[in-house]
């Protein structure tokens, strides 16, 4: 079977072509880790494949907590999605502790 004009990402089971004995072999990437690809899978897709790429990491976010314990955010974005079986992309958000101390805090009303 081949490939050709037929390149899938992730687990694609309609992503298929007629292979040798009646059987289907596939052209999803997925199919390097099932062994059932077509036999131009390699030279035909992966050549295609593009990995994710992200931006910088954001600002932290102020705590999320004003008095005691709480926690950070920040994030960035995806600028070019994974195509054709590419690197899937990383982490978007990270999350860390804080302890807030706002000037109010500790102060009795």
């Amino acid at each position: 079977g081949s490939c050709r004009h037929r390149c899938c990402p992730g687990r694609n089971n309609a992503c298929w072509a007629p292979g040798a004995r009646r059987a289907l072999c596939y052209c999803d990437s997925y199919c390097q880790r099932t062994g059932d690809c077509c036999q131009d899978y390699l030279a035909t897709c992966r050549r295609a494949a593009v990995g994710c790429a992200v931006g910088p990491w954001g600002p932290w976010s102020g705590c999320s907590s004003p008095c005691g314990v709480g926690s950070r955010a920040r994030s960035r974005q995806v600028t070019v999605p994974p195509r054709h079986g590419g690197d899937p992309c990383p982490d978007l958000k990270q999350r860390r502790g804080c302890l807030g101390q706002h000037p109010t805090c500790g102060t009795a009303k």
